[in-house]
């Protein structure tokens, strides 16, 4: 998959669908030659060389650099600035050598190491590829090897300079609390387009990914260029395009207001930024990375549960008695996980203090936490708990005690947002008694779950008892902290599941999932906004991996009213979870829930672990439409949801044109309702079925289903199949099952 030209002095990384091509050119700089479809580097030689335009544009040949560090004629945005010890902030890095290593799980490294000409400073960079998979997973080590500090101004993971295209267009999310993973799309032209956080962690207004085509680029079809960065701190992507039409993609570690001094002998490491390149559009992208993050970067292999969460039942109002009515009737529904979420400790009776004092409150819990997990044990489901390690209350007993472990200004007031402050957690007392505590509340009771909870940005960016020529390295040491402290965790706990949870849709990135089983992506549970939500989400994120809760009628966000059958269909294109106040629901709503809950246990394989096709063609239509496909018991098996925002002067709709099967195999289709609803199914190439009628009384097993109808994957691909979806909010949920014959 690697391989070095020695004639040429040509580096490739070849993957089944790509190649990529750079090599040292007579200057010696290390020059981007070629990324695509896959051809012979060889053919990439006549790309090398040095170009000149005028004194002012000498050397332009670095636009396309394939590590842009700044000195001499670079202009562009560097992917490493250094300040040395006499005050010289100038690079001169050559050539000094490259490795080329396989492992035996057959995962091929690159690492080529540049030395500066004068100074005792090393980059090597490392390059890693994975069989089966056209993605490179690329950082950068710095290494101090003198004897005097090196400041890191700015140390990037990577630049991704991309070919010549008739237009740029760069694809990525925007959003607020509430409103996250919204996509966006505008052509580049001259000058920067910027991507980044600045409040300490990941944040839910933009997100670490990038994703550049021609323009014409579709969900089936088309040319993408992307890459999402591992980094759950400050962060910055810099898409960068020249007079000349060069455009080159920029990320790591956000360097505003950042410093970080390399000691002697010292190493600095950047987080890994995985590109790739896909020839079967927006789709295939997602596909590719949803299936890098089951393999090799998710840490939980195992089918996630069906969460209950008591939060938006009780708010801080907790005590064991209504805890436990709301377990008895979240075992009722088939929930596999009970979590209990925000007020269970300390003197946590409102947002306004207890946050910090993680000891279970007596007067809630009279007989201690394991009343409520005994009960929830033995009605068969395994126990969560919610915390928010890293942030403080003022009033608090561990503020009182502790002040100075928040970061602030001594000279300045400490900003509260929702009543808290954020603890140092690089300083090794704090880190500690994290550690500490959630060590016992693990080690004392069977939990299986913890919601890690972050709710405060960073302010005041001061950390007491470090040096002051230091300060700066706030930003990266938390999240260094941060991780180790999770590892840690997960080390002496390994039958632990984690969930990552930070403002909404905050801190979900390529880092943090390397140690949580599953995210939050956003406070709102509205089924209809969720679509939008979840639907960005998924150009980069697995579906197994985002959290989905079904809430009440009257969704609290937008007081939007729609069905039982709409909120589940909605949160069961990822994890399913349950949010809502189930004392208040009537029986027959819970024979429903049960049996949309036993519906989404039968198909949860393919959802958490299929490939994923968003259907866009009916996007004029008001529908929205998501299907997963994979291997089961029976054969090839896909799952259909299509959602309909509303009816409008009667119109009907377009058949729906599935993706992902096999155009020569043929499909039984069944339809999906429950608790006796009837419809008349799909109609596939003119033939209607007679409709499916599920039981779902108890709501203890798997749905009735009748075979509506059988046709080819080239019919279903082609011709499709009718949406009989109906009104405002209306949604449905077909099951597509190989036909096997006896």
């Amino acid at each position: 998959m690697i391989q070095f030209d020695t004639d040429r002095r040509l580096f490739s990384i070849s993957t089944a669908g790509s190649s990529y091509v750079f090599g040292l050119n007579e200057k010696g700089v290390l020059q981007h030659l070629y990324w695509g479809d896959p051809v012979a580097a060889a053919d990439c030689a006549p790309l090398l060389g040095s170009r000149l335009h005028s004194s002012f544009d000498a050397a332009l040949d670095r636009d396309a650099e394939e590590f842009a560090y700044w000195g001499g004629l670079s202009y562009m945005e560097p992917t490493l600035k250094v300040r040395w010890h006499d005050g010289v902030r100038d690079l001169r890095m050559a050539y000094a050598g490259h490795r080329i290593e396989r492992a035996d799980d057959g995962k091929e490294t690159l690492t080529v190491v540049l030395r500066d000409e004068a100074y005792p400073l090393e980059a090597h960079l490392i390059y890693g590829v994975r069989p089966g998979h056209d993605l490179i997973e690329r950082h950068a080590l710095i290494v101090n090897t003198g004897d005097r500090d090196v400041v890191l101004e700015s140390a990037q993971s990577a630049a991704w300079s991309l070919p010549e295209l008739r237009d740029y267009r760069l694809t990525h999310v925007t959003g607020k609390w509430a409103g996250e993973f919204q996509l966006r799309s505008a052509s580049l032209t001259e000058g920067k387009k910027v991507l980044e956080s600045r409040r300490g962690f990941t944040d839910g207004h933009a997100n670490p990914w990038f994703a550049i085509d021609e323009g014409t680029a579709t969900e089936e079809s088309g040319k993408v260029w992307f890459g999402a960065l591992g980094w759950s701190g400050n962060w910055k992507i810099v898409a960068e395009k020249t007079a000349f039409g060069r455009v080159r993609v920029t990320g790591g570690i956000n360097d505003f207001d950042s410093e970080w001094t390399l000691g002697p002998g010292e190493r600095f490491e950047t987080p890994s930024f995985v590109g790739g390149y896909a020839a079967g559009g927006f789709g295939a992208m997602s596909r590719g990375l949803h299936r890098y993050q089951y393999e090799h970067v998710s840490p939980g292999r195992d089918l996630r549960k069906v969460l209950y969460n008591s939060w938006e039942a009780t708010y801080f109002d907790v005590n064991a008695k209504d805890q436990i009515a709301l377990a008895e009737r979240a075992a009722m529904v088939g929930a596999e996980l009970f979590v209990i979420d925000d007020g269970w400790f300390g003197q946590r009776s409102h947002d306004r203090a207890g946050l910090g004092d993680w000891t279970v409150n007596a007067e809630k819990f009279p007989n201690g936490l394991d009343e409520l997990i005994g009960k929830v044990r033995d009605l068969g489901m395994a126990f969560g708990i919610w915390v928010e390690p890293e942030a403080v209350n003022p009033d608090s007993d561990l503020y009182r005690s502790h002040p100075d472990w928040v970061y602030h200004f001594p000279t300045r007031a400490r900003t509260e947002l929702r009543n808290q402050l954020v603890l140092d957690i690089s300083n090794p007392g704090v880190k500690g008694y994290i550690v500490d505590f959630m060590s016992k509340l693990l080690g004392e009771h069977d939990i299986a779950f913890v919601k890690w909870d972050m709710n405060r940005t960073i302010t005041e960016p001061g950390m007491q008892d470090h040096p002051l020529n230091r300060q700066k390295e706030l930003w990266i040491r938390h999240v260094r902290s941060l991780y180790e402290i999770w590892a840690e965790l997960r080390r002496r706990f390994p039958g632990v599941a984690f969930e990552t949870c930070a403002g909404g849709g905050s801190r979900i990135d390529l880092g943090m999932l390397r140690y949580a089983d599953q995210a939050w992506p956003s406070d709102n549970t509205d089924a209809f906004d969720r679509l939008s939500i979840q639907e960005g989400f998924s150009y980069v994120y697995a579906p197994k991996l985002m959290t989905c809760w079904v809430t009440e009628a009257v969704s609290g966000m937008n007081k939007r009213v729609t069905s039982l059958k709409y909120r589940f269909h909605s949160a069961m294109t990822g994890t399913l979870g349950i949010g809502a106040n189930l004392n208040e629901w009537s029986e027959e709503q819970l024979r429903e829930a049960a049996a949309l809950v036993a519906q989404y246990k039968e198909i949860r394989p393919l959802v958490q672990g299929g490939r994923q096709y968003r259907l866009r063609a009916l996007e004029h239509k008001s529908v929205d439409a998501v299907q997963y496909v994979g291997a089961g018991d029976m054969g090839e098996e896909s799952v259909l949801f299509a959602f309909l925002h509303a009816q409008k002067l009667g119109d009907g709709l377009p058949r729906l044109r599935l993706q992902g099967l096999d155009p020569d195999k043929r499909y039984e289709i069944y339809g999906m309702e429950v608790d006796g609803a009837k419809d008349d199914g799909p109609e596939v190439d003119g033939v209607k079925g007679d409709g499916a009628e599920i039981d779902g009384v108890k709501g203890d097993g798997p749905e009735v289903e009748r075979a509506k109808d059988v046709r080819s994957g080239r019919a279903l691909m082609r011709i499709g199949v009718e949406l009989p979806l109906r009104g405002d909010f209306d949604s449905l949920l077909y099951r597509i099952r190989e036909l096997r014959q006896p």
